[in-house]
């Protein structure tokens, strides 16, 4: 498959999914489906990649034949009628573990998404997932930080960088997400030149590469299942934002708007408002 010209043919695609492999929510059947049903003409599978640290939300290296096999099932069925493809959401952990790895060389991927999730802990170097909650990323950066989002920020986007340098992956995912976490714990730091410099130093290292980046919609919408209370007080948030859509664009960087999907019922969530972010850049 060749993702840039999907993408330059259509805005009926999307390239990043979760299913029962992983911390999705639904069979891969259901998803399957229900992109069919609203009219998606391609489909990617990417669950969490196996990864060489404890993680309930990433798949265990046993089920990536099941994996496949259920894939495999799935294409035959929607042959003619849906493009499915089979494709992991690959974390980057330096020298530890990325697209690189080769644990990834036997694995018939068609495409590999890459993204940042894990930092090392400040001072053990341990392993630890930023990507949760607002509350549970609160209560790591007491723990596992010394409470320094500035070490945390720039520790991610460091590993982001190391990441695009090492290459071995086909499209880069919400790149920018840690700015969630990170402003809920520290207001307005989006907005400080030191934290714009990192977003800046990321399209220019990407810029003028194969690499897609994915502009990525899951949280345009409120959290399935969010009280009318949490309803009332969401802040949609989208990733990268859109003023680095703005500058991706100028760069000519190629974007893909993906909606990370974890539930059938959100497979087109917020794509539209990513598409005319793109379209107002133009």
């Amino acid at each position: 498959m060749n993702i840039k010209e999907i993408i330059a043919s259509t805005r009926d695609y999307n390239f990043h999914s979760h299913t029962q492999f992983c911390d999705g929510r639904e069979p891969m059947s259901v998803m399957a489906e229900q992109a069919l049903a609203v009219g998606l003409k391609h489909y990617g599978f990417t669950p969490h990649s196996p990864i060489c640290v404890p993680s309930s939300c990433n798949m265990a290296s046993t089920d990536v034949e099941s994996y496949h096999n259920e894939f495999l099932k799935l294409k035959e069925k929607y042959d003619g009628k849906l493009n499915l493809y089979f494709s992991m959401e690959i974390d980057y952990l330096g020298d530890k573990w990325g697209a690189t790895h080769p644990f990834f060389e036997d694995i018939p991927l068609d495409y590999r998404l890459s993204s940042v999730h894990f930092i090392p802990a400040l001072t053990t170097g341990e392993e630890v997932d930023v990507d949760g909650s607002p509350k549970g990323f609160a209560s790591k950066m007491g723990k596992y930080f010394d409470n320094d989002i500035r070490y945390v920020v720039d520790a991610f986007y460091s590993r982001t960088l190391e990441m695009i340098c090492k290459g071995g992956f086909d499209m880069l995912g919400h790149f920018d997400k840690i700015g969630y976490n990170a402003s809920t714990f520290c207001p307005g730091i989006e907005n400080e030149p030191w934290y714009r410099r990192h977003v800046s130093d990321v399209i220019d290292a990407v810029a003028g590469t194969d690499i897609v980046v994915e502009i990525n919609t899951k949280a345009v919408l409120p959290p399935v299942g969010a009280t009318a209370e949490a309803e009332a007080v969401y802040n949609p948030r989208i990733f990268p934002s859109a003023d680095t859509i703005r500058q991706l664009v100028r760069a000519g960087v190629p974007l893909a708007v993906n909606s990370d999907a974890h539930y059938s019922s959100r497979i087109l969530a917020g794509r539209d408002y990513g598409f005319s972010l793109i379209d107002q850049a133009l």
